[in-house]
This record gives structure tokens, C-alpha cells and sequence, in this order.
């Protein structure tokens, strides 16, 4: 029986970032599942502060070269690699010079440069879906954790939701505590009107500058299940995606049981 697979879009990832709550999840479930038997494919951003050398990054030429037009601008996909030990693991990063700095950088892009994180998380959905096009590869499922992923859901079930990469997909939501200050800029509505999106997806936006909540909601609005992956996740948005009617994997703080637990949720879905 082939495996199942499942694409994974992390905001952050250890050890290419610090140890946070989400970056030692990302890694601990992405490599606690593949031990149990599905086929992990992982995504994030290549932020300037992750040495190349050190990671051993390379950039897979087959699969760059492609410009991504936002907001009437070109914007070149990079797409790089490396290989997570010991689990062998292929962890794919979304690489652009617009959006992600040169190193040695210290703070991450989407501190250091905020106004510019509503196409930087476009650019990123975007990059994601047109490698795992090309890669010709059809994830059964797609888990998203962090705000940098939030817009892959609506992106996949309205987007490009006639590829056979995507099209029997089921979307899986990782809702955190953290978020960012203030609101994306002030287009980014505009934006993704411009994108494709109709004024009823984007509705569960509102109407003020959109927020890390309006983010978050908009995100679960298009996902098919959502996990309460810290202990500090919004409750307003969590009873948001129950009302919704949507499976929730509760929080639970035992690691050692978080891999089993997302296959057997995972497996729920299927």
C-alpha cells in the first residue's frame, strides 16, 4: 500500500531557527510522522538569518526560475533544499531577494521589515503550490502551522483547487499563541483581489486593516481541520473554527505522544 503524503508549510523550523514552542514542533511532528509511515514533504522560508553553509543549502535549478506577479511586479522563485538528520527528511525553502534578506542577518524578515509581510506570505502560498506543481507530487494532506502559512488554505481550495496536485487534498490548520504587531498593509485587501480572491472569501476579514486574528480566521474559514498546537492559541478563534463546525485536535502539552497523536488525526481525515 503506497503512503500517504503530507505536505507540511511551517513558519518556522529547527535547527535553521532558534528554539521556539513552534519551531521544535515543526521538526519534532514533521519527522514523528514520517516515522509512521506517511511521506513528509516540508516547506518554509528561506529568511536571511539561516547559513547556507552550515545547513548545507542547495538551490534545485529544475525547480527555480519562475516570476510570481504581485501587484504588478515580478518577483523571481528561488527554491532550495536541504536534507534534515537523521530522518532524512527533504525540507524545501521559498527563497526571493525582494522578500527574504542576504545574510549574516540576526532578527527575521517578518520583524525587521513588517511592511512588507502581506506579499511576503502571498509570495510564500504562492512558491509553495507551484513547486509541489511541478514536483508533480499530490499530498493527501496539507498541515499549515504559523501565520506566515495562513493564506495557503485559501489558496488551495479556491486558487488552485482544479490541480490534481491539490484537488483531494484535506487542509489542517496549527493555530499558535504568537502572532505579529498591528496590521498588513493597508493594500493587502486590494491585493488579493488582485489575486483571484472574490469579496465573499475575504469577507472573514472585515473591513478595518486585517489583523493576525483576521489572518487566523481567514485561514480556519478555509481549512478542513485545525489543531491547538500551544497552550496560549486565541480561545475566540478556536471556538470560531468549532462553530464553524471544523475537527479540532485539542492541545495537549505531552510530546511524546504529539507524533501519534497528528497521525491518528491525520488518518481521521482520510
Amino acid at each position: 500500500m503506497a503512503k500517504q503524503k503530507v505536505l507540511f508549510l511551517a513558519q518556522e523550523i529547527h535547527p535553521y531557527l532558534p528554539e521556539t514552542t513552534m519551531s521544535v514542533a515543526c521538526r519534532q511532528i514533521t519527522q514523528g510522522v514520517q516515522e509512521r509511515g506517511f511521506e513528509v514533504r516540508t516547506f518554509m522560508p528561506k529568511y536571511g538569518s539561516i547559513n547556507e553553509r552550515r545547513n548545507q543549502l542547495h538551490e534545485v535549478i529544475r525547480l527555480s526560475g519562475m516570476n510570481l506577479i504581485i501587484d504588478d511586479t515580478d518577483h523571481p522563485l528561488i527554491i532550495k533544499v536541504a536534507t534534515l538528520q537523521p530522518s532524512r527528511m527533504q525540507v524545501y525553502f521559498i527563497d526571493n531577494e525582494d522578500y527574504f534578506m542576504r545574510p549574516p542577518v540576526k532578527e527575521l524578515e517578518i520583524v525587521l521589515s513588517p511592511d512588507d509581510n502581506d506579499e511576503r506570505i502571498i509570495f510564500f502560498a504562492r512558491g509553495v503550490a507551484e513547486t509541489v506543481k511541478k514536483l508533480r507530487w499530490e499530498p493527501a494532506i496539507i498541515h499549515c502551522s504559523g501565520w506566515v502559512s495562513a493564506l495557503a488554505p485559501s489558496y488551495i481550495k479556491h486558487i488552485y483547487n482544479d490541480d490534481p496536485s491539490f484537488r483531494n487534498a484535506r487542509i489542517v490548520y496549527s493555530l499558535y499563541g504568537n502572532g505579529f504587531e498591528g496590521a498588513l498593509n493597508e493594500r493587502f485587501v486590494e491585493k488579493m483581489r488582485l489575486e483571484g480572491f472574490s469579496n465573499e472569501i475575504l469577507e472573514v476579514l472585515g473591513d478595518g486593516a486585517t489583523t493576525a486574528a483576521d489572518l487566523n480566521r481567514l485561514a480556519l474559514a478555509n481549512s478542513d481541520a485545525v489543531v491547538v498546537a500551544s497552550a496560549d492559541a486565541d480561545p475566540a478563534l478556536i471556538e470560531f473554527a468549532e462553530a464553524a463546525g471544523k475537527p479540532v485536535l485539542p492541545y495537549s502539552d505531552d510530546a511524546a505522544t504529539a507524533a501519534a497523536r497528528y497521525a491518528d488525526f491525520y488518518n481521521s481525515l482520510l
